[in-house]
């Protein structure tokens, strides 16, 4: 079974229902090339809905998606870098000479790109396993890990935890940071649950404690609860039918608070998630308004969105509102599970096209644009790294199924790698100082001391006030 293709809901039809969607933002060099606007709408597979919205309504969606996009590198340039004042040491730990040269290279963003990396050793030849690890290791900085408990513990008492250390081991090799996912949902369940949903709901809680605890230090992000919101779906009750009515019994506010106290017991230090499909009111009714403790106090430290666009691309604007709607509740967001195809669905499949992946690039630019430059955003994580075994079976990878790139990894590429990155040359003066404004993240130092090429390392966010010591040898 493929955990993925396999235990996801199809959510796009639900988010159109409870979120419809603004028109895409259509490029100001496509129309200007001749293309008009219904033709652009057509091309680009938005269907009869946007065809047929008021031309008033799609001038003043397009108006406020330009001014969305026009502000977005001034944004970036706000809450995505910072200055820091360095002071350069020798090995002697003195400060390095005044008008020595030094060379500044950023070598990982603070802000997590990621993507999930379930097909990691798994694609179909060896040669797509290296090409898979090649491209991952080149761009991203964290990976999703699965933790779907059916599939994790097919048989009780015999969970996959080798299969996680792999992955972990894999990660740490390569810089990567790591998030579990999901370590409470109920859209299946094995046939060996108690059949009594309260005994199968104290499992649950178990099973929790037991993976945070476990791999303490080596995972130390974990998407609690997933999907509570619509937590009672027709194949929820079909599949999970004793967890689904332990929730029911429970209650989905003392259910996701008890699963998040277990997690927080297992290791204080985690940062944990809440994630849902949902970004309608409902989620925060019913959900992220009740995971609090008896003060009034969150029990989550981010609220974590998916973003899943099989159907339709959603557009600046309504992923700027998405972002305002959620960041009212004073913690970070992180975008957990992101889709955009690179081909329409035909009656002979659904592969990607030139066209298509023409078109995915432009929208994962433009959709990464708006969420780098909101200041409660803290990480976005693509789905599908690869066409290979994707959701839906659907064109959603950064790579295609023979594992070459598609322009949308090239364009990230060059966002991440090269529009977003620090490389810079300064001067020191006297004391070994010099002041430094850079992207948040880590840094590698490099100068030349009595003939001798030193290096060094230093980090800094927005926290960092006092003068960096960086220790060169």
């Amino acid at each position: 079974m493929n955990p993925v293709r396999n235990s996801k809901t199809s959510t796009n039809m639900l988010n159109a229902v409870t979120n419809p969607m603004t028109a895409e933002h259509s490029t100001k060099r496509k129309i200007s090339n001749g293309m008009n606007r219904r033709d652009f709408f057509k091309a680009t597979g938005l269907g009869a809905a946007s065809l047929a919205m008021p031309a008033s309504l799609m001038a003043a969606e397009e108006e406020a998606a330009e001014h969305i996009l026009d502000q977005a590198d001034a944004r970036i340039e706000k809450c995505r870098k910072g200055d820091a004042v360095l002071r350069l040491l020798g090995p002697d730990g003195k400060p390095l000479k005044a008008s020595t040269i030094a060379k500044i290279a950023q070598t990982r963003h603070k802000f997590l790109f990621g993507c999930n990396i379930f097909k990691l050793g798994r694609c179909r030849t060896s040669e797509d396993n290296a090409a898979y690890e090649e491209h991952f290791a080149a761009m991203l900085n964290f990976a999703t890990l699965p933790f779907y408990w059916w599939n994790y513990e097919r048989q009780r008492g015999k969970p996959d935890d080798a299969r996680t250390e792999e992955l972990v081991r894999w990660c740490k090799a390569h810089n990567v940071t790591t998030k579990g996912h999901p370590l409470a949902w109920n859209w299946s369940e094995q046939k060996w649950l108690p059949e009594e949903p309260e005994v199968a709901m104290r499992a649950q809680f178990k099973r929790i404690e037991r993976c945070v605890r476990l791999f303490k230090n080596d995972i130390d992000i974990w998407d609690v609860v997933n999907e509570a919101t619509h937590y009672d779906r027709d194949k929820a009750k079909k599949n999970a039918p004793k967890l689904t009515e332990a929730i029911r019994r429970m209650g989905v506010g003392a259910y996701v608070r008890e699963a998040f106290k277990a997690a927080r017991k297992a290791n204080p230090k985690a940062t944990l998630v809440i994630n849902d499909y949902r970004t309608d009111p409902a989620y925060a009714e019913k959900v992220i308004s009740q995971l609090v403790d008896d003060s009034g106090r969150p029990l989550y430290d981010v609220i974590g969105i998916q973003s899943h666009m099989h159907g339709r691309y959603w557009g600046a604007e309504r992923t700027w509102q998405v972002c305002q709607s959620f960041a009212k509740f004073g913690k970070p967001l992180h975008y957990t599970e992101t889709t955009v195809v690179s081909g329409p669905r035909t009656s002979q499949g659904w592969n990607t096209t030139t066209q298509g992946e023409e078109r995915q690039a432009e929208q994962v630019s433009e959709f990464y644009r708006v969420l780098f430059s909101h200041p409660a955003v803290e990480a976005i994580t693509w789905w599908d790294f690869t066409d290979q075994g994707a959701w839906q079976r659907a064109p959603a990878g950064f790579l295609r199924a023979d594992m070459t790139p598609k322009p949308a990894y090239e364009q990230l590429e060059r966002l991440i790698k090269d529009k977003w990155w620090t490389q810079t040359k300064a001067t020191l003066t006297p004391g070994g100082k010099v002041n430094f404004r850079g992207f948040l993240g880590q840094y590698k130092v490099a100068a030349r001391s009595a003939g001798r090429r030193l290096t060094g390392a230093f980090s800094f966010d927005k926290s960092t006030k006092e003068p960096i010591d960086v220790q060169l040898s």
